[in-house]
């Protein structure tokens, strides 16, 4: 059967192209996803042509009740639709007063991923038209309590499950994937969901989601997406106990079989899909994070979310509350809270951007930045105690135990959270930097909501009014003295799309760093005066296509510059190439 399908897409296709419908170094555009062609015809490939029952089954072609009246005599239909049509318009109009009904967060989950599962291209619809609303269902913070839920809610496998029980078998196990042309990996080994910890195999709900996003705020194909979760056991004695868990019941391996294991998927994945796949690392502990960057970062394609693009989100907040607080990044002392994965890629990030906004050597830059962990503040009398990813940060200073004292100490005007533990921005915290700083920008990054640093309503309220606050999940508008204050989200989604889409437009072979400056530079770029006066120092997300597209021509630009881009000649117009090459979640005609 594969083989036949495998004909019929590399024979006479059943989708008419033409040279606008390659993208990422010429990878065909098979089931007609993308912008650029979404007006013309397609026919819908199964293992053959799909028809009655099986088109009704198929996400990725049913259209339910939209199907024309000529469409359900080509493909006999007749008969096992009820007779009315109904537009994709109507049908969003519906699934969303649906939607709305449903009391808690995780039902509102469980109903769109039941939608995906029936209907592909209503279900980026939806997305992609209320962004706003269900982003927060879709990902964080929902998505956290279902990865915790996971093994109650699963219905069926989405992505693929490699445990150790496929050890010397990983590229047999990719090759069962039906997609072959896959552009975008996101893997997970589920030791640090969000901010709450160990969810083994159930961490599935991350790659998911972030895929999904991929494809709504990017406009990646979702044919071309492929989410993984790497099982090596877990150390959740809940979920090892729980009898609906759907993972290894073992605790987790370690050392060299796991780094062991690891090798020989990131070699078949080279193997089995090419040079120009991109893979993100996605909620990996700390310990593991910065070792497989570096060590692959060389030889694929790679990057790690967590590290590099919450660095990148949060550097394009930082650049746009300077249209606030006046002068450049060097300007300003940074202090962390939270010395991991997240808060020294964000360090270094600033210090790079720091390098190139002051013409400062960057030992010089990292001097200006302060990181607290949870044995105080890093200083050099800690160097020879601190992991190596923690030692650039150490600097001569007398010791402080807590926050607090550091806040005094080092008298920082930018304070940012990446601790994962909730509500360590204290009253007292915040009255201290707002005492010796006139606009203060206090970034409350951990999620979900539950591990926010602090609430929009607690840094505006103790500031008296005069911090520039973002958080990493979202918070409704606070009311004080009678004007509003709208908190930004310093969400990764702003980021991880458009990057994904200029990598894969481009045919990129290797992330530098200086495409995540590229990206973070473009997110600020989409912040105006108007937005500035909200007090919001990110886009408002319903614009995120555009946003999108305006990242991924600056990341591909800069591919190009540093000579990783493969996809040849370069398109004259990076904008409008991005644009075309977005999915298209439109409902296509069938011949």
């Amino acid at each position: 059967m594969q083989s036949i399908l495998k004909d019929a897409r590399n024979g006479p296709s059943g989708l008419v192209v033409d040279n606008k419908s390659t993208v990422g170094g010429g990878v065909q555009d098979v089931y007609g996803e993308d912008r650029a062609i979404e007006d013309q015809l397609v026919t819908p490939w199964s293992v053959s042509v799909a028809s009655g029952s099986t088109l009704l089954r198929d996400p990725r072609f049913n259209k339910g009740l939209a199907f024309t009246e000529k469409e359900r005599d080509t493909h006999y239909l007749r008969g096992l639709l009820p007779p009315t049509y109904i537009s994709q318009e109507l049908q969003e109009k519906k699934v969303m007063n649906n939607i709305r009904q449903y009391q808690t967060s995780l039902q509102k989950y469980m109903a769109l991923m039941d939608l995906e599962e029936r209907n592909e291209r209503l279900f980026y619809k939806l997305l992609v038209d209320n962004v706003e609303e269900l982003l927060p269902i879709v990902y964080t913070p929902t998505v956290g309590e279902s990865c915790q839920k996971y093994g109650s809610i699963f219905r069926r496998p989405q992505g693929l499950y490699i445990s150790l029980k496929e050890k010397g078998k990983i590229l047999d196990v990719l090759k069962n994937w039906n997609e072959k042309s896959v552009n975008v990996i996101v893997v997970t080994d589920g030791e640090r969901i969000l901010g709450l910890g160990d969810l083994g195999c159930q961490g599935m709900g991350i790659p998911v989601g972030k895929l999904a996003l991929y494809t709504a705020l990017g406009g990646v194909r979702p044919s071309s997406c492929l989410p993984i979760t790497i099982d090596v056991g877990t150390n959740n004695e809940n979920l090892l106990n729980d009898e609906f868990y759907i993972g290894l019941r073992q605790k987790r391996t370690t050392g060299q079989e796991y780094y062991d294991f690891l090798h020989e998927f990131m070699c078949a994945v080279k193997q089995n899909y090419g040079e120009k796949v991109l893979i993100q690392f996605e909620d990996f502990a700390n310990h593991h994070a910065f070792e497989l960057l570096a060590k692959y970062r060389t030889t694929h394609l790679v990057f790690n979310d967590d590290i590099q693009g919450t660095a990148a989100v949060v550097l394009a907040g930082l650049i746009a509350s300077l249209k606030v607080t006046g002068g450049t990044l060097a300007d300003h002392t940074f202090l962390f809270l939270g010395a991991g994965e997240a808060g020294t890629g964000i360090a270094e990030l600033i210090a790079l951007e720091m390098t190139k906004q002051s013409n400062v050597a960057l030992e010089e830059a990292r001097e200006k930045i302060w990181m607290v962990d949870s044995k105080g503040l890093i200083v050099k009398s800690r160097i020879e105690s601190l992991q190596q990813f923690k030692k650039p940060w150490a600097h001569e200073h007398e010791a402080c135990k807590d926050l607090l004292d550091a806040v005094k100490a080092i008298k920082p005007t930018i304070l940012i959270g990446a601790s994962g533990v909730g509500s360590t921005f204290t009253k007292e915290v915040i009255e201290a930097i707002s005492s010796h700083c006139e606009k203060p920008v206090i970034l409350a990054l951990s999620n979900p909501t539950s591990q926010s640093e602090c609430t929009a309503e607690e840094a505006y309220t103790w500031s008296q009014g005069r911090a520039i606050f973002a958080s990493g999940s979202p918070f409704d508008p606070v009311v004080l003295n009678g004007k509003t204050f709208t908190p930004g989200q310093s969400n990764n989604a702003y980021i991880f799309p458009g990057f994904g889409l200029g990598v894969v437009m481009s045919g990129t072979i290797r992330v530098h760093d200086d495409m995540m400056l590229a990206a973070a530079e473009a997110l600020s770029e989409q912040v105006t005066e108007e937005h500035i006066e909200k007090g919001l120092v990110y886009p408002p997300f319903r614009s995120i296509r555009k946003i999108s597209a305006h990242i991924a021509a600056r990341v591909a630009e800069k591919s190009y510059e540093l000579g990783v881009a493969t996809r040849l000649p370069r398109p004259a117009n990076l904008t409008a190439f991005a644009e075309s090459c977005m999915y298209s979640p439109i409902y296509r005609a069938y011949r």
